[in-house]
């Protein structure tokens, strides 16, 4: 059954992105629209210029930061449901970082079930996924390869933390690439502030403070710049977003052990390409196990695959599962 025919199907696809005919919405436009409809707040998925917004309430202070004070961006809590035009739409935790969602849609009792960007496994720095029974899954496929499995994060961090001890002993400054909005505040809440000075670049800092708002465990970290760059040497670990590597700022916190964490660091040769003395295996994203589980709790009978090894999942699906399976 092809997606954009299905009979059963509340969603098409068109130019601006993934619409809901019968609610007349998007969700996660990638052109401007009158109504959209966000699953989270990173920068791919919440874009400026839209007429109005509807996220989580947790969210929504994020996704303004993103899309512009002046923006109409409007919240709503987890679970509530609501009408829009002919369907019924509710917001459910996707997991993947603070506020984040899975979109449910509902008409004459069929659901689909939009899952945006999403990770199962808990996490101290967002809500926890939440499973949502439907008969159409969108799913992301990211990593959505057997190859793709992740340890646990409390061994991750542990990981960290012990790198971050070594650099210590050497007199070197731990510097973290990670995601400035949801992977920095994961890292915060998961290893040892005991270690030393935690340090954040300004990116990391603006996000830190939403999340410190509504309660979450952000350690004491300091805004790593040249007034503090003294507090780190030799002692101190700092997050900041790749971006910043072979960047001025970086270098006046030389000298500097370098590493990344991201889903990406299990791919071999990664590390090396990037020119980082350590890679942490840790995503924000589900990995290949997890969105087989979810499928199957979902009990969806229709799944669309998106973002990433859709080919792959798509083809897995209809041979061993005999889904409905197909690629947007």
């Amino acid at each position: 059954m092809p997606f954009d025919d299905s009979a059963t199907s509340l969603l098409c696809m068109k130019s601006e992105g993934l619409y809901c005919p019968l609610g007349d919405f998007y969700i996660d436009p990638q052109k401007p629209v009158k109504r959209a409809l966000i699953t989270h707040g990173h920068s791919d998925h919440a874009r400026p210029y839209m007429k109005s917004y509807l996220t989580s309430e947790t969210g929504r202070a994020i996704v303004q930061e993103r899309v512009g004070k002046d923006a109409k961006v409007e919240g709503i809590e987890y679970g509530q449901s609501i009408q829009i035009n002919d369907v019924k739409v509710s917001f459910h935790p996707a997991g993947h970082l603070l506020g984040s969602s899975q979109i449910r849609i509902e008409h004459k009792g069929f659901v689909s079930c939009v899952a945006g960007d999403y990770k199962i496994e808990p996490d101290a720095s967002c809500e926890t996924f939440e499973v949502v029974p439907c008969h159409q899954f969108i799913t992301e496929s990211t990593f959505a390869l057997p190859i793709y499995t992740w340890e646990a994060p409390e061994r991750v961090f542990s990981q960290i933390n012990t790198w971050w001890r070594e650099n210590q002993s050497r007199g070197v400054t731990s510097v973290l690439f990670a995601y400035a909005l949801g992977k920095a505040q994961r890292i915060l809440c998961g290893i040892d502030p005991s270690i030393g000075p935690m340090g954040v670049h300004g990116s990391v800092d603006i996000f830190n403070r939403h999340y410190l708002r509504q309660g979450y465990p952000i350690p004491e970290t300091i805004r790593a710049n040249r007034e503090t760059k003294e507090s780190f040497k030799g002692q101190g670990i700092i997050i900041a977003p790749g971006s910043t590597q072979n960047t001025p700022w970086l270098k006046q916190f030389a000298p500097q052990s370098l590493a990344f964490a991201s889903g990406w660091m299990a791919v071999r040769g990664t590390r090396r390409r990037r020119a980082l003395d350590r890679g942490f295996v840790l995503s924000d994203h589900v990995d290949w196990k997890g969105i087989i589980k979810t499928i199957d709790a979902t009990g969806a009978q229709h799944i669309g695959a998106t973002h990433g090894y859709s080919d792959a999942l798509v083809r897995w699906l209809r041979e061993h599962k005999g889904l409905d399976a197909y690629t947007i």
